[in-house]
């Protein structure tokens, strides 16, 4: 399915704010909200290609996103043009926040990566979240991000993606 499909109906703006300082802005459509679990639809939002090394982000990629308003993270499906599986791109975040039609998530610098054939799981950015003096300033929330890592670290491992996004 196209970012564009018929039935991605209502749009959202998805604004992830790092720091206090909005770090990007984007369009998606909102393919379903339970009340507790957001799920949208954007095509890559970044500028030109992203190559981590271990994958590349670039036009065309296709992200579903699945945030929750209880959970300190956010699971990113990123699929190629052609709608092959790349892998899972996972953000510690705060609880996600809806008001209207902007979706704000609060970027706590911690990522993980799942490849798509599961051989390949990865904590990132641990040296900024060090960096970030979140430990020092809001102690809760930093022990909240360290939980959602080990969670979603043993989710990915444990090939339980599927049921955290069914």
């Amino acid at each position: 399915m196209s970012a564009n499909s018929a039935d991605l109906k209502r749009r959202l703006t998805v604004v992830l704010v790092k720091a206090g300082r909005t770090k990007i802005r984007y369009d998606a459509g909102l393919l379903g909200d339970d009340g507790n679990r957001i799920a949208v639809r954007a095509p890559w939002a970044g500028t030109g290609t992203r190559d981590f090394g271990f994958v590349r982000f670039e036009a065309g990629d296709v992200f579903t996103e699945y945030y929750w308003r209880d959970r300190w993270y956010a699971v990113k499906e990123v699929r190629d043009g052609a709608g092959a599986l790349k892998g899972w791109y996972c953000d510690i975040t705060r609880p996600a926040v809806l008001s209207g039609s902007e979706l704000v998530v609060e970027d706590l610098d911690l990522d993980l990566w799942r490849s798509a054939d599961g051989t390949d799981v990865r904590r990132l950015d641990e040296d900024e979240f060090a960096d970030s003096g979140l430990r020092e300033t809001d102690p809760p929330a930093a022990a909240a991000a360290v939980a959602a890592l080990e969670e979603l670290e043993a989710l990915a491992r444990d090939d339980g993606f599927g049921a955290l996004l069914a």
